[in-house]
């Protein structure tokens, strides 16, 4: 098979921000961290990258502005229903714009849309139906030129990626965060209570001062560590989960994402309850 550094440089010069994966798989290489920090669509970097060895090309597509439509095709041989047909019944006579196209390793297709000026759109599995995933905001797809164990992923049409059409960009439009309500956590006035403040701005600053793309992990961050005083009984759960809801509207995360994260993060904190000693905090 062709190197793949043509295929990464190719998809840069779209604009579309690339980063390793290992060779013959779907995950980056061991120890490649932050991937979608370092994607890039700098040549020097990506024929640095692909220099060393012939790795799979990933792409980020929250970076690129793309959200990726991902029709599958059964794993049952005895189910002929692919994601192709689902979104055919989905478009129930709508269009379905030619765009940028690649056949998957699996026999799939993936769909590549530019996002909507404005819109936040997360990764999805099944919310469109069956054998519909889409990847966008925090996700990545294998891009053309990369090989795994099923087959090469190959361009079949290699239009300019267009919007997404508007009645999928409905569908997958997140729900908006409730609106921001004032939390009051009574705590006192001694050094135990004035930490307790400190801790609550800190990961609350966390949050409102991260980087765009850095958003998601730092809410992680932040309901980690207030999970873990939570969970030692020195902070009330909801009105916490609400601290954190209000700061994640504020840079503007997805409500379901958002949700889902501070759940994960308090769930993390609780394995690790932290109690302050009375009169001083450690």
């Amino acid at each position: 098979m062709t190197h793949p550094l043509p295929y990464a440089l190719a998809a840069a010069a779209r604009g579309w921000h690339v980063f390793p994966l290992a060779h013959g798989t779907k995950v980056p290489p061991r120890g490649f961290t932050c991937w979608e920090a370092k994607a890039t669509t700098d040549p020097g970097q990506i024929r640095a990258w692909w220099g060393r060895e012939p790795f799979n090309i990933g792409i980020a597509t929250g970076p690129s502005n793309l959200v990726v439509i991902d029709l599958d095709t059964p794993k049952d041989p005895t189910d002929t229903h692919t994601g192709a047909d689902t979104l055919i019944t989905l478009a129930n006579g709508q269009a379905i714009p030619d765009t940028f196209t690649v056949r998957t390793g699996r026999g799939g297709t993936h769909l590549y849309y530019t996002v909507p000026g404005g819109t936040r759109l997360a990764n999805t599995t099944g919310t469109l139906g069956h054998l519909i995933d889409t990847r966008a905001h925090g996700g990545y797809v294998v891009g053309p030129g990369s090989l795994v164990a099923t087959g090469p992923y190959a361009v079949t049409n290699p239009a300019h990626a267009v919007p997404l059409p508007d009645w999928l960009a409905e569908r997958l439009a997140p729900a908006p965060l409730p609106p921001q309500q004032r939390v009051t956590i009574t705590l006192g006035t001694d050094r135990r209570a004035i930490y307790l403040h400190a801790a609550i701005a800190g990961e609350v600053e966390r949050i409102t001062r991260s980087p765009e793309h850095g958003h998601n992990n730092a809410l992680y961050q932040a309901a980690v560590a207030l999970g873990q005083l939570v969970a030692g009984r020195e902070l009330p759960e909801p009105e916490v989960t609400s601290l954190l809801l209000n700061a994640a509207r504020a840079v503007g995360q997805p409500y379901g994402e958002a949700n889902r994260t501070i759940a994960s993060g308090l769930r993390a904190g609780a394995r690790r309850p932290r109690t302050l000693s009375s009169g001083t905090a450690a």
